[in-house]
């Protein structure tokens, strides 16, 4: 059976599958009189085309036993979709090219402190959570049909170091 490990989430290792939302490398704006810090264009959101509105909610998730069944994967063809943990607590993030080759998924820990921002059409799994009620800030698109699922024929297997 067919297992993952997580590496850690940087930019660069990120980067096909979308952005890393973080502040790391940002350049900081002072405002509010200097009582608070603005760090812009963290994420590339791509949630509008067709005129459709975007979409901020609140997720809260709950973890799965461990090793992690990974028996689905999903995309969202008509717009990215943020994750930003509300939390410092590490997170995973699973990503493949597709879902039914086992060497094309890419494992990632994530710290309390970053977000993803899946791009457009690129295949995720769902919330994975260390922590009962661990809540997160999603920004997508406002829409019923930008969900598309694959069950896989053999689960793989996601494991903790």
């Amino acid at each position: 059976m067919p297992t993952l490990t997580p590496q850690p989430l940087t930019k660069a290792a990120f980067a096909d599958f979308g952005d890393v939302v973080e502040t790391d490398g940002a350049q900081p704006i002072e405002i509010n009189q200097g009582f608070a810090r603005r760090c812009n264009a963290l994420a590339g959101i791509d949630v509008t085309s067709g005129g459709t509105a975007v979409n901020v909610s609140l997720f809260e998730a709950k973890p799965r036993p461990l090793p992690i069944e990974i028996k689905l994967m999903e995309r969202h063809p008509l717009g990215s979709q943020l994750f930003m943990p509300l939390q410092d607590r590490p997170w995973l993030v699973l990503v493949c090219d597709d879902p039914r080759e086992p060497a094309s998924y890419h494992a990632f820990m994530a710290s309390g402190r970053q977000g993803v921002n899946y791009a457009r059409n690129v295949w995720h799994h769902p919330l994975l959570v260390f922590d009962e009620g661990e809540r997160f800030m999603v920004v997508d698109r406002v829409s019923a049909d930008n969900l598309e699922e694959v069950w896989l024929d053999q689960p793989l297997f996601l494991t903790i170091p």
